[in-house]
Order: structure tokens, then C-alpha cells, then sequence
């Protein structure tokens, strides 16, 4: 089964959960995580259900590029990584 994994600087805000999901994309994963814990989705998702500006997410250790549909496909050994991405200079 698909791992999600969210990084430690969202524990400051919520739980957050590793969540072990059946899903096979992107999306349905993060949803699973979003049931365990709803308030996940304020800090991930934007109101119309992007990819929130600051979040950064990796599949298998390759960073999602479609930040709107995240329609990644998942596989059964996948391994999501969910992170707070970093600006500045």
C-alpha cells in the first residue's frame, strides 16, 4: 500500500498521521489522510483544491509538477513524502 509521510514542521500546526492508503493516485491518497485528519487539508490543499503554494509533495522521491489535479499514479511500494516547501533567498 501507498505511505503517506508529512515532515515534522506540520506537527507544529496538526497531527500528522502516517497514513498507509489503497489509493492509486495522488489525490485519493491525500484524501485518506485528509479523513484521518481534516484539518490536514487547510495546510495542503487551497479553497479550490490545489496544491497550496508553500507545500511541496514527492512521489517516490520525485517532486509533483501538476499541483492542480495531482493525478500522480501511486503504486503499491510508493512512498509519498508531504512537506512545507521553502522561499527566500
Amino acid at each position: 500500500m501507498p505511505r503517506i509521510v508529512f515532515t515534522q514542521q506540520l506537527r507544529r500546526f496538526t497531527e500528522v498521521p502516517e497514513i498507509d492508503s489503497g489509493a492509486g493516485v495522488l489525490r485519493a491518497a491525500l484524501e485518506d489522510a485528509f479523513n484521518a485528519n481534516p484539518r490536514l487539508r487547510g495546510y495542503i490543499l487551497d479553497e479550490q483544491g490545489h496544491l497550496r503554494q508553500h507545500v511541496a509533495v514527492f512521489v517516490d522521491g520525485r517532486r509533483v509538477h501538476d499541483r492542480l489535479s495531482l493525478a500522480d499514479p501511486l503504486s503499491a511500494e510508493s512512498t509519498v513524502h508531504v512537506l512545507q516547501a521553502l522561499s527566500g533567498g
